[in-house]
């Protein structure tokens, strides 16, 4: 009798194409993504280049060296060298500028080359690094990166200027003694350079607030969370197709474009009060201004809920049974959650993936969070996520009404 109910599981699993991909599929899928994400992009074999811009408040021979060598860099990439990056004859950026478009995301840091005086007063280059605290490991990797430049230009700057003073008498002498006075005067300075922190990392977002990147965090879970209940919610649908009650309720004056709008405003509205209740919990307990944001959270809240019930309805209209739309909600949610951002940051994927993931809502929904708690940017900047989410709801509805057709049909 074992052996029989072993065949019948089996036979079981072989005709359940659903639990089939939740098996096997699933856990492929997913590895694969995480493997792209943590082994550096598609194809690529290289980490994500760092989105950074640069101001020279020197203009000496050095520190265009300095500029010279990060521009060559591989881990960094120079999104804009002008105010107006269209205009070709708008200024040059200032550190004020710098500033606006690493607070905006638009650059995740900001590199200021100025000049500072030691104890001694001899003045040496240094770095000023306006950081976005949000990708944290962005900011170690431009340290070592500008650190290293300015070490380099320094030390070869000033082994011309021994080299230029030092005229000994006996060219032969000076062959001998050039050669070992220069690399333990190299050397020296190195170590001394190395020693005086030619770096300064300058949080320009972060600083001054109340534990922000546990709003972060919480817009992510809230958006992954949303779509499964949203999916559950329109798993009411299946469950009264099946028990008649849906023809019942279409025998009636009620017509399917009122029982499906019907079930999106109800739908959009728990969604509204879940990530409303979550943010609270986060006020209180972790310290989230939200009250300081209320506006903006208003907006992201009700639109990303008015897109995930559309979404849970086209899925249920979609799918013709409760057990195919559980699979399907997992293997499709999960897979926007990784992709979006809602499990893992999306600074650390490689640039094709960040594109890949904006065919998520999820990366819409979480740039919108972002840029009202963590960037304190105003309404208005949140218009191309608004107007994404809310097409996105446009078309998903269409969708489940069309494939509704069947229902009525039936």
């Amino acid at each position: 009798m074992t052996w029989t109910v072993l065949q019948v599981q089996f036979q079981r699993l072989m005709h359940n194409r659903v639990e089939l991909l939740l098996t096997f599929v699933v856990p492929i899928a997913f590895f694969s993504i995480f493997a792209l994400i943590f082994g550096g992009g598609i194809g690529s074999g290289t980490t994500p280049r760092i989105k950074v811009v640069a101001v020279d408040l020197v203009g000496s021979d050095a520190s265009t060296q300095v500029m010279t060598g990060l521009r060559k860099s591989a881990g960094l990439r120079f999104v804009r060298d002008r105010e107006d990056e269209k205009a070709e004859q708008s200024k040059p950026l200032d550190p004020e500028s710098a500033q606006q478009l690493v607070r905006k995301g638009i650059a995740t840091m900001a590199i200021v080359l100025k000049t500072e005086s030691d104890a001694t007063s001899e003045t040496s280059l240094h770095a000023d690094l306006l950081s976005d605290s949000s990708d944290q490991v962005a900011s170690q990797v431009v340290v070592a990166i500008v650190a290293r430049e300015i070490m380099m230009a320094e030390a070869e700057a000033q082994e011309k200027e021994f080299n230029v003073f030092s005229k000994p008498a006996d060219a032969a002498d000076a062959d001998s003694s050039s050669g070992t006075g220069d690399v333990s005067t190299t050397e020296a300075e190195t170590a001394d350079l190395a020693a005086g922190e030619p770096v300064t990392l300058i949080d320009v977002i972060g600083e001054g607030k109340s534990n922000p990147v546990v709003s972060m965090y919480a817009a992510g879970i809230a958006v992954m969370f949303l779509l499964f209940g949203a999916t559950g919610g329109g798993g009411a649908f299946l469950e009264e197709r099946e028990n008649r009650t849906l023809d019942r309720l279409l025998s009636t004056q009620m017509s399917m474009d009122q029982l499906l709008l019907g079930k999106w405003f109800y739908i959009t509205i728990i969604g509204i009060v879940q990530v409303t209740v979550m943010f609270v919990w986060a006020q209180v307990v972790f310290k989230v201004n939200l009250v300081g944001h209320l506006d903006g959270f208003l907006m992201m809240t009700i639109v990303t809920s008015c897109a995930a019930a559309a979404f849970g309805l086209f899925l249920a209209t979609l799918c013709k049974t409760r057990g195919q739309l559980n699979g399907l909600s997992v293997i499709l949610i999960l897979t926007m959650s990784a992709m979006g951002g809602s499990m893992v940051p999306r600074y650390v994927m490689s640039e094709r993936l960040q594109q890949m993931g904006l065919w998520t809502f999820n990366a819409w929904a979480l740039d919108g969070y972002n840029k009202i708690f963590w960037r304190d940017l105003p309404p208005a900047s949140l218009a191309p996520q608004l107007v994404v989410l809310m097409t996105s709801a446009l078309c998903f509805l269409v969708a489940a009404r069309l494939l509704a057709l069947r229902w009525e049909a039936n």
